[in-house]
């Protein structure tokens, strides 16, 4: 298949991020504000699950969550998840079936860290599935902006203006 007919069949929508998603879980149990970190504005799911197809000429832009990210790779081309750590160290995860390439079929993104996401090669899609834990809210979703990007992690200058809108 090719990523029009992923978008079609799974039946996904614009992200705000960018690419396509449709949440595919989120789980009856709830934890109590109470009894999670500070950093959430109320209670939260205990776990949330999307499909997730970006296309090559696309990119998912940085953008960090409150909750710990896990991405696996289900079907298209390799995409490279860019990841910049609070102490703004840089990794690049390439999430794939091409193990020779160097591509894993999982990552995981911590919360706090900025990271967006690009399809290796530009005529290609990659869709994903990405599980969230405690469970994805919009609250819990920023947007990267670049100037301020920038300021913070100039030594990744690159990729920030590659994968912000501003």
């Amino acid at each position: 298949m090719i990523a029009h007919d992923w978008i079609s069949f799974l039946s996904l929508l614009p992200h705000p991020e960018g690419g396509y998603y449709r949440e595919i879980y989120r789980s009856e149990g709830m934890i109590a504000q109470p009894n999670l970190p500070f950093r959430y504005s109320g209670g939260r799911a205990y776990a949330t699950a999307i499909y997730y197809l970006l296309e090559g000429h696309q990119v998912s832009s940085l953008h960090r969550l409150r909750s710990d990210e896990q991405w696996f790779h289900i079907d298209g081309g390799a995409l490279t998840i860019h990841r910049i750590a609070p102490d703004g160290s840089y990794e690049a995860h390439r999430i794939g079936k091409n193990t020779a390439k160097g591509e894993r079929p999982h990552a995981m993104v911590p919360q706090g860290h900025w990271f967006g996401g690009s399809v290796d090669e530009r005529d290609s899609f990659a869709l994903v599935g990405c599980f969230v834990a405690p469970g994805f809210d919009f609250d819990d979703f920023e947007l990267g902006k670049r100037d301020e990007l920038l300021r913070a992690f100039p030594q990744h200058a690159d990729i920030i203006t590659r994968l912000t809108r501003d």
